[in-house]
């Protein structure tokens, strides 16, 4: 049974607010008009309440509440679910700081959402809580930033576009991104932890988050691409995009949470143009990444790397991400070769402006339209942007001003 919200103190937590991202949550919500008009009551939450309150003060929010809890602290945690009806996390690596906060969200049948691409960390909280958070009526839904929403998103946008233009099944989808713009330092921590933890290797497993049970029977190639290709639907070179391995797995999640066709299938790629200049530059990244994939798999070029990346709580800078892009193409088939096609982009640094847009309209999806959401108000586990947030989710974005346009079927 779902767990009443309605005598909660705060709407939405914003946890781990001091970090890079999480002092964009907070800039985002101090200037969106729902928040304001709509009076929601919303905190800001982390270890110091000193640097909660520089943050909350820098951005000009002195009405937020301040909630103090170590990622560690069980009982700290507790009480912070308990008061929330959705908690927003920006505190990575999760595997290291993430697991307590999920588990104190779902014995308190709290909502749920953060930016990780930490896909063996989210099979591991499939694990325990799915069923759990489930019986609670708890939306536990991880990968709400540029890990994964853009490809989560086109995925569901192809299999509704091809019923209403051609008023068949969409059995397989590829995206092809365009992107502009860089790391921040705890997005690399995520990675560097995965790759020193050994949970790297789980990512190989191109079903890793799918519901326990038998494999779908897809007849195409799941397998990650390594090469380049030039692909007559985009009329482009393509090379493999260094997310698809979290992306792709949470598609396919999305596949058997809302049962698409047995036999989808979704990969995606890098887009790198036209010509010979194109065909080169995706041979040089298919190179490249089965060569730094392999060097940073050994200890000490590893530790090297670490050296010169940024370090948690730094990133871009503000103009830096203003000038940033994203650009996910997709393109849908059905059995009898029918296609449609879309696309889904924004303005800002995917990794940081577009990430903080896609999760606070996330949150706020599930703490302002609830009622409206895919399953209804009682639907609960451990979901993802698609199945959790669906159409809402959308919208939503779309009133934020990011593109997501289906191309409409020539008469």
């Amino acid at each position: 049974m779902a767990t009443t919200h309605s005598a909660r103190p705060y709407d939405v937590v914003l946890y781990g607010a001091t970090g890079f991202v999480g002092q964009q949550t907070v800039a985002y919500f101090a200037k969106h008009p729902q928040v304001q008009a709509q009076g929601l009551k919303w905190a800001l939450a982390g270890r110091s309440a000193d640097k909660l309150k520089a943050v909350r003060t820098a951005c000009g929010t002195p009405k937020a509440g301040i909630v103090v809890a170590d990622a560690q602290d069980a009982n700290a945690l507790d009480a912070l679910a308990r008061n929330a009806k959705v908690v927003l996390s920006t505190a990575g690596p999760f595997a290291l700081y993430g697991s307590e906060l999920v588990a104190a969200c779902v014995r308190h049948g709290t909502h749920y959402v953060d930016i990780t691409g930490e896909t063996p960390w989210v099979r591991d909280m499939i694990d325990r809580h799915h069923d759990a958070a489930q019986a609670k009526g708890a939306r536990i839904i991880p990968c709400c930033g540029f890990d994964s929403i853009p490809s989560d998103l086109s995925a569901r946008l192809a299999i509704e576009a091809m019923w209403a233009q051609h008023g068949e099944t969409c059995t397989s989808v590829k995206s092809a991104f365009s992107l502009r713009g860089g790391f921040n330092g705890g997005t690399l921590a995520s990675m560097f932890n995965m790759l020193a933890s050994g949970q790297a290797d789980a990512v190989a497993d191109p079903y890793l988050l799918n519901p326990k049970g038998p494999r779908p029977a897809c007849g195409m190639d799941v397998s990650d691409p390594k090469g380049p290709r030039h692909d007559a639907d985009f009329h482009a070179w393509l090379g493999p995009f260094f997310m698809g391995p979290v992306n792709t797995r949470v598609v396919r999640r999305s596949a058997a949470l809302l049962n698409y066709p047995p036999d989808f299938s979704y990969q995606e790629y890098l887009r790198l143009g036209k010509g010979p200049g194109a065909a080169l530059a995706a041979t040089g990244l298919s190179v490249g990444s089965a060569v730094s994939q392999a060097a940073l798999r050994v200890g000490l070029l590893r530790k090297l790397a670490q050296r010169f990346a940024p370090p948690p709580g730094a990133g871009p800078s503000e103009a830096s991400m203003d000038k940033g892009s994203f650009k996910c193409q997709w393109i849908g088939h059905s059995a009898s070769g029918k296609t449609v096609r879309g696309v889904i982009s924004d303005q800002g640094d995917p990794g940081n402006r577009a990430t903080t847009k896609m999760l606070c309209e996330s949150a706020l999806a599930l703490a302002l339209q609830l009622d409206e959401l895919p399953g209804g108000t009682r639907h609960g586990g451990l979901l993802t942007p698609a199945s959790g947030l669906g159409d809402v989710l959308v919208q939503r974005l779309r009133a934020a001003g990011m593109t997501l346009q289906i191309t409409p079927a020539k008469a």
